[in-house]
């Protein structure tokens, strides 16, 4: 086994640990459950007002004025997840979108100026385009492997945070996550991360992140049943701020989704290593196929920002891209999806079951044109036999041969 192939599986063995043994009940006064029960409850009795007036929600005590500011279960999920982001303090939040929303809206305001990569998750860039800009916020977009002078270039005195995507979960370069963060704050401004790709195989905040956004629900819920989003920080002024911004917008997620996902946590580590394995074999084997001209996947020497995927990840995922070659239509590539049997045609990803999505011509805003012309679609590897994938994908490949391009 190569060192690549060993270390896309191995990130996670040090959070092995904190996986099953974090987020428990205090078994100190005898016995406990394995795992937390939900709490479900929105109104929250006190004994007196001055006990009542005590509890301003802005800290993850267990026990607030309202279930909206949080319930046990949700805190304790909250507590774990800021351990695996390596951060101080998390706010789950109701969607992977969400996490993206609220931390731009806690931080930015009228006359501010936002960074976003051309690769950046689509609701993310509508968002930006749409209510950010009718709430006078300016957005410019930058190529996601930018050099630090191009970065600078399109750094202006108003701009409060550049958002990084790693790697872009359509395109997946690999951005230079500490040059963007050594560019924002000199220039007094904040760096964003979607991690939701590198969680538990990258560190966010050791390279020079402020805020780390996941969408928990595909690793970390794990079984495609759970919509939830969380933001970490790992700064006490940030905390206050996200906190305080959560609050008013009525951020929050219900005990089950919150169950749900701390139950999906305890196996990602298993899952996640299983699945990364058989995401580089297949990525690997496609790469021999004569219908593909690239295969998107960091681990790969020719994916856009591999060097620094080595430098600073730990491990890898399932989700990884595939560019077919230029003689091969898009009618032609959408075909052989449509035939996939394996392959379910969905637009999530980090569940066990394997799926399939085009995504052939994504618009940059840098150059003013689509993306890549040729076809191209995005596979996520799930827990499903490899050699049985490989054969659905090969049976797809063959049926391109000598059909009407």
């Amino acid at each position: 086994m190569s060192d690549i192939e060993t270390r896309v599986s191995t990130g996670w063995k040090r959070l092995a640990s904190t996986l099953v043994q974090g987020a428990r009940e205090d078994a100190s006064d005898g016995g406990t459950l394995v795992n937390i029960p939900p709490t479900r409850g929105s109104t929250v009795l006190f004994p007196t007002l001055e006990a009542m007036n005590r509890m301003d929600g802005r800290s993850h005590a267990h026990k607030a004025v309202y279930g909206a500011m949080g319930t046990p279960i949700q805190h304790e999920l909250e507590k774990l997840l800021a351990s695996i982001e390596g951060g101080t303090h998390t706010q789950v939040v109701n969607s992977g979108l969400s996490a993206c929303t609220t931390a731009l809206l806690a931080f930015l305001g009228q006359g501010d100026h936002l960074l976003l990569p051309d690769s950046v998750y689509g609701p993310t860039r509508r968002f930006a385009d749409t209510m950010l800009k009718r709430m006078g916020i300016n957005t410019t977009y930058y190529a996601p492997l930018a050099t630090r002078e191009e970065v600078e270039a399109l750094i202006k005195p108003e701009t409060r945070i550049v958002l990084a995507e790693s790697p872009g979960s359509h395109t997946f370069e690999v951005q230079d996550v500490p040059m963007l963060a050594d560019v924002a704050h000199q220039a007094g401004a904040l760096l964003f991360l979607d991690n939701t790709w590198g969680i538990g195989v990258f560190q966010p905040f050791e390279h020079g992140v402020d805020l780390s956004i996941q969408a928990l629900s595909k690793y970390p819920g794990g079984h495609s049943d759970v919509i939830i989003g969380s933001i970490t920080v790992n700064d006490e002024g940030h905390w206050k701020t996200l906190r305080d911004a959560s609050i008013q917008l009525g951020q929050c997620s219900s005990p089950d989704d919150c169950w749900l996902t701390l139950r999906g946590l305890r196996t990602i580590g298993v899952r996640l290593a299983h699945q990364a394995r058989s995401a580089l074999e297949i990525a690997q084997w496609l790469k021999t196929r004569p219908e593909v001209a690239r295969v998107l996947h960091p681990a790969l020497e020719d994916c856009p920002g591999h060097e620094i995927w080595k430098r600073d990840f730990t491990g890898a995922c399932g989700l990884f891209g595939v560019e077919l070659k230029p003689d091969i239509s898009v009618a032609a590539a959408e075909r052989m999806i449509d035939g996939l049997s394996m392959f379910g045609i969905g637009a999530s990803w980090g569940g066990y079951e394997s799926l399939v999505l085009p995504t052939t011509g994504h618009v940059r805003r840098v150059t003013g044109e689509g993306g890549p012309k040729a076809a191209t679609f995005r596979l996520h590897i799930g827990l499903e036999s490899v050699d049985d994938l490989k054969a659905d994908l090969a049976r797809g490949l063959d049926g391109l041969a000598g059909v009407d391009q």
